[in-house]
């Protein structure tokens, strides 16, 4: 066992089989800062991508190459 590690074990995968899974589960993730209270909106999350699907500038630069278009 190391000392330190980045992921918890108990970590399970999840098979993302449609856009509309894959969506729910990007909401789920740009929402984790409102729901714990950081933030009142997900935008505001500095190292969010949330500012992408808004067309807003962000720190972080998402590269969408081989991603499904979700609308």
């Amino acid at each position: 066992m190391y000392p330190h590690q980045f992921w918890q074990h108990h970590n399970k995968p999840i098979e993302l089989w449609s856009a509309n899974v894959i969506q729910q589960k990007i909401n789920y993730i740009h929402n984790n800062p409102v729901v714990s209270g950081f933030v009142v909106n997900a935008i505001d999350w500095k190292y969010s991508s949330a500012r992408n699907y808004q067309d807003d500038v962000t720190v972080l630069e998402i590269d969408k190459t081989g991603f499904l278009e979700l609308d």
